[in-house]
């Protein structure tokens, strides 16, 4: 049984696995949408497969048209779609969410850059981290370039960003060879690093090795995929080492994908076979678990108590 505790009427509960997604084809990309699981995997058609988030089901295949690569994927409830992002064709493709069982429509627009992490903001619209040029580029849901920021010279090899509400941004940067690897809070224009977590990369407790992905709950702790370490480490809102959430123990092979499911409390963390052979990934799965941050209520009672 997993360990709760209750304070103003909020259920707060250990992490722990819940279920796990069938395995086939490894996972470039999961998002949540409407009540359902997106996973997006490389198959040459119906790249995405869509699961009822309560019975895990699979209701339906999408195919991705004039898909080419894929590095990941984010859901926009507002404008009921998915994004996905195609490094090998350097563009964005967009998928209207139906439950109707037919192919939604889809478009594409052109990113000029190789996009990696995808994200939506609270203004609707989608962020494209581009590693290879330090970019973050915001795109209106029908793919209207709206603004362009250039990340610092020492934050090398972006992976992903996430805009807070108050305009900042969270990324995640760095590679095995580089000096640093580490999760930044930038300011608003992207040009300067307000807080950090990390350094060199390492082992440790606040040590990261390839920090790829990153998810944000609503009171601003943020999740973030170490993947050479495989495991899921946890962060204040100031980017304070919190605790891990997800370890090796807990997966097959190793995460490099997650999102994170607020209304229903649950992490979905991708976990990839890598065959040194072949040299490629051959196999992927998602892994849900429940999760458990300290929410507001829960902060606002343990600050009374100091």
């Amino acid at each position: 049984m997993p360990l709760s505790v209750e304070m103003e009427g909020c259920l707060c509960t250990e992490e722990q696995v819940v279920h796990t997604l069938p395995e086939g084809e490894p996972v470039c990309g999961v998002t949540s949408l409407d009540g359902e699981i997106y996973v997006l995997r490389p198959k040459g058609h119906d790249e995405v497969e869509v699961y009822d988030a309560i019975s895990y089901r699979l209701q339906r295949c999408l195919t991705v048209p004039k898909c080419r690569g894929l590095s990941d994927m984010a859901a926009s409830e507002h404008c009921c779609c998915v994004y996905i992002g195609d490094p090998l064709s350097c563009c964005i493709h967009r998928l209207v969410h139906t439950r109707l069982g037919a192919q939604g429509a889809a478009t594409q627009w052109p990113v000029n850059d190789k996009p990696e992490g995808l994200s939506v903001n609270a203004a609707h619209n989608l962020l494209v981290t581009c590693p290879l040029v330090r970019k973050i580029k915001e795109f209106s849901s029908h793919g209207n370039l709206l603004r362009e920021l250039t990340l610092p010279d020492d934050v090398i090899n972006p992976w992903h960003a996430i805009e807070t509400r108050s305009g900042q941004f969270l990324v995640c940067h760095g590679f095995r060879d580089d000096t640093v690897n580490r999760v930044c809070k930038m300011s608003n224009d992207g040009r300067q690093v307000v807080q950090s977590n990390g350094g060199k990369p390492g082992l440790d407790s606040g040590q990261y090795s390839v920090p790829i992905r990153l998810a944000i709950d609503d009171s601003e702790f943020v999740f973030v995929v170490d993947y050479d370490n495989s495991r899921v480490t946890l962060l204040s809102p100031t980017l304070d080492y919190k605790r891990q959430v997800v370890c090796s123990d807990d997966l097959k092979w190793g995460p490099d994908r997650l999102c994170l499911d607020t209304q229903r409390r649950r992490l979905y963390v991708s976990d990839n076979k890598w065959d040194n052979e072949k040299k490629k990934w051959t196999t992927g799965r998602v892994v849900l678990f429940n999760v458990y941050t300290l929410s507001p209520c829960l902060r606002r009672v343990q600050s009374d108590r100091n």
